[in-house]
């Protein structure tokens, strides 16, 4: 932890560096060469040095969750190029950036990258969400909705029964969860590949 780039994230704090950053194969000599030989156009590709990259499927050795509402790979559809030019959903790292202390490094109005041209048929809350996004109150959305489904939850039917955007706030920067207590999936405490 000498080397960090700072503190691990909510929750992360107690795994140990090697729970995400797996070594790479091979030795350090072996790297450097590798990656010397790439420079020199003698191998077609480098090598990753010291620590494999941390990727989605690092994320989802622990957050495995078979039902989330906003899996990752789904932002790699067509219909999603946009977001992925503004926000980059596709990366499980450009909500949740390890080191910088907090649960969620993305701002808490991200849903309008997606979410323009919202239409349901039967509206249950006693403001359309039509209405929100035309007033472009896109702080509201997370204070009904968990953005991955993980937490058990009732639909609200009236916006004032949702959480405030200061409690959505402070949850993203690690307070406790505001949202129910009740979890479909639990983060796993070891990875499992």
């Amino acid at each position: 932890r000498l080397h960090s780039l700072g503190p691990a994230n909510t929750g992360h704090e107690t795994l140990a560096c090697q729970a995400c950053h797996l070594p790479t194969p091979g030795t350090t000599r072996q790297q450097v060469q590798a990656n010397l030989h790439y420079l020199l156009g003698v191998r077609a590709t480098p090598v990753d040095f010291q620590h494999q990259p941390i990727t989605n499927a690092t994320c989802a050795a622990c957050h495995d969750r078979p039902n989330d509402n906003h899996p990752a790979h789904r932002f790699n559809e067509p219909r999603f190029a946009e977001a992925r030019d503004q926000i980059q959903p596709q990366l499980c790292v450009s909500c949740h950036q390890e080191h910088t202390g907090v649960r969620v490094t993305q701002q808490v109005t991200f849903c309008q990258h997606c979410h323009q041209d919202l239409k349901l048929k039967n509206d249950p809350l006693d403001i359309s969400h039509q209405a929100l996004i035309q007033d472009e109150n896109w702080l509201s959305c997370l204070t009904c909705h968990d953005f991955h489904g993980n937490h058990v939850m009732n639909v609200a039917t009236r916006i004032d029964q949702g959480l405030s955007p200061e409690e959505v706030a402070a949850y993203f920067q690690g307070a406790a969860s505001p949202y129910s207590g009740q979890k479909r999936y639990q983060a796993k405490e070891t990875r499992h590949d």
